[in-house]
Order: structure tokens, then C-alpha cells, then sequence
């Protein structure tokens, strides 16, 4: 960002005390408090939906989110001479969550929950927006992905080291890919409540500020069952112990203390995080990007979905146990 987008400043009734570069952002002091503004690359109509999200919650008693601030002509979006859209939202100063702290995780679920309990939808926030995303309808959309990078595989010539190990697991991860979603498919229930959701429940949009968390970043937000953002917490979270149960447990019964879940979400939870998105992930980044030079880590972390698939059927299937879904 450059000297010209602090310029934009002047399109809001704020009295601007300092201004300092952040990450990708400029950072503002004003008599508001600290301010951030940054590029909007969005829909504009998805800046109003979040805005009415934002408000919602915190009319219903949910303050720890950040809010939108509106131009002198009552906008949510400022353009620049480029035709660049910029927000301006308020900011938190803290730290994001620290993922190695499990006190801190429990308290991100707990935030979370309560999130989800003032993000339950009465009515359309606005006409438009409101579809619910239906999970298997996401992987149906990665199932194709990952059926045309099949065909291109075993039609390309000499292969690297990274190619002939994708090839190698391709058939058991997307046999498994197919699977999951056709059994997703028949246990969605299309009548359940409708939240919205945060879309990118992640530690860096998580902020820590003395005893509060705070939640940032709602640029994804959508309607969708509030697992969907319980799983993108929890994923990372046993991937990098390796699956372990008492972590999965222990937060899945830390959300559901607050708000309490329903048969039909736990199932939608175990289907989430039994289906391989973290292969797929790894085949659609392979896919777009350069096939010259395909970078070492790549098979690291091909590798490591593998190697771990063991310990995470095993978890799939404590998981049954534990809340009854067999």
C-alpha cells in the first residue's frame, strides 16, 4: 500500500492522529481509537452482507468482533483513483491465538460457540446471501478437481519423485474423496437451523487481548451448519498432534458445553473431518501452480497426509464411539 491510499483517510469523519504501515495494511491512530485499512478484493454486495453479520451479533450481545466503519457518503467501500476498493474496520491491538496453548484453544472454542449462538438466523440478513453451503456440495466441487488431475497425471510423461507418490495415493485418497461425500449427501438434513458462519475460524483471526478473544477477518463469512467452523479449528489442530483424541475430545465438549450440538451436526463434523481435504489441497496447489519446479516441501506434506491417514482413521473411529454415531 502506498502513500495514496492514506489519502483515503479524508473520506471518513475521523480525526487521524498517525498513520503506520502494517502487514499489508495501513494502521491509524485516531480519536475512535486504532483503525486499519485495507484493499477490499470482494463483492461489494458480501461487504454489506458482513457488515449486517457483524452488526447482528453484536446486537445480541456478542461485542467481540470488529466493526466496519461507513465513508462520509455512508459506504462501506472507499476507491482509490486505480479503482481499488479499500475498508476501513476497527482494530485490536494483541496476539493471535497460540495453537500450543491448550487453554487458549479451549478458549477459542468457547468464543466461537458463543459466536455461533448470536450468529443463529431469524431471518435473511440479505437476499442473495442466504443460501446455506452444503458440505457435500463443497467436495462434490473438489471431487471434480481431483478426478481431472487423475486423468492429467497418468497422461503426463516422465514424472518427478512428487508425481509418483501422488500417483501412488491417488486411487485410495480419492476412492475415499467419493465415499465421503456420497454418505454426507444422504445424512444432510436441509431443514436444520441456519447460522452464519465465520468461514476462516483460524489462530491468526483469533486475537488475544488481555482476557477477551477477539475475531477478525469475516471477509468469508457465510450461511453454513456452525461445524463448518469448528472443523477448520479443530483440523489443524490434530494435524499437528497427529490426531490425537484427547485434543479432538476435549475442544468438540468445550464448544458443545456452550452450544449444545445436535445429532445430525456431530455427523456432519465427523464426515467433515474424515474427508481428505488436506490431499486435496495438496493435489489443487500442484495443479496451479508451475509444473517446472515443484517445491521439496510439497512431498514433505504429501508424505505426512499418508503417514498420518493411519492414526486419523483410528481417531474417525473413536470419534463414532464416543458420540454415538456407529
Amino acid at each position: 500500500m502506498n502513500d495514496r491510499s492514506v489519502n483515503l483517510l479524508e473520506n471518513y469523519d475521523i480525526e487521524v492522529l498517525r498513520t503506520w504501515k502494517g502487514r499489508g495494511a495501513i494502521l491509524c491512530e485516531t480519536k475512535q481509537g486504532i483503525l486499519i485499512l485495507k484493499e477490499y478484493a470482494g463483492r461489494k454486495e458480501k461487504a454489506v452482507f458482513q457488515d449486517a453479520l457483524l452488526s447482528m451479533v453484536q446486537e445480541k450481545g456478542f461485542k467481540n468482533v470488529e466493526r466496519i466503519l461507513k465513508n462520509k457518503e455512508q459506504e462501506l467501500l472507499t476507491q482509490d483513483q486505480d479503482g481499488t476498493f479499500y475498508i476501513l474496520k476497527t482494530y485490536f491491538e494483541g496476539r493471535e491465538c497460540n495453537v500450543r496453548d491448550m487453554e487458549e484453544c479451549r478458549q477459542a472454542v468457547k468464543t466461537l460457540a458463543k459466536l455461533h449462538i448470536a450468529a443463529r438466523m431469524e431471518e435473511d440478513l440479505l437476499p442473495g446471501f442466504c443460501t446455506p453451503r452444503y458440505a457435500h456440495m463443497e467436495f462434490e466441487k473438489h471431487n471434480r478437481e481431483l478426478r481431472r488431475v487423475r486423468k492429467y497425471l497418468k497422461d503426463r510423461g516422465q514424472k518427478t519423485d512428487f508425481e509418483i507418490c501422488l500417483l501412488k495415493n491417488y486411487d485410495y485418497f480419492f476412492n475415499l474423496a467419493l465415499q465421503i461425500t456420497e454418505e454426507l449427501r444422504f445424512f444432510q438434513d436441509k431443514k436444520e437451523s441456519r447460522f452464519v458462519c465465520h468461514g476462516d475460524f483460524q489462530y491468526h483471526n483469533i486475537i488475544l487481548c488481555g482476557d477477551e478473544m477477539n475475531l477478525i477477518n469475516f471477509e468469508k463469512c457465510a450461511v453454513d451448519s456452525p461445524v463448518r467452523d469448528l472443523y477448520l479449528f479443530m483440523r489443524k489442530l490434530l494435524e499437528k498432534s497427529g490426531w490425537a483424541d484427547n485434543i479432538g475430545f476435549e475442544l468438540v465438549n468445550t464448544y458443545d458445553r456452550i452450544r449444545p450440538m445436535d445429532k445430525n451436526e456431530y455427523l456432519q463434523l465427523y464426515y467433515r473431518l474424515a474427508y481428505p481435504e488436506k490431499f486435496w489441497k495438496i493435489v489443487n496447489f500442484y495443479y496451479n501452480s508451475g509444473k517446472a519446479w515443484i517445491p521439496g516441501k510439497n512431498l514433505e506434506k504429501l508424505k505426512k497426509v499418508t503417514e498420518q491417514e493411519k492414526d486419523k482413521q483410528l481417531f474417525l473411529e473413536k470419534f463414532k464411539s464416543q458420540y454415538d454415531l456407529a
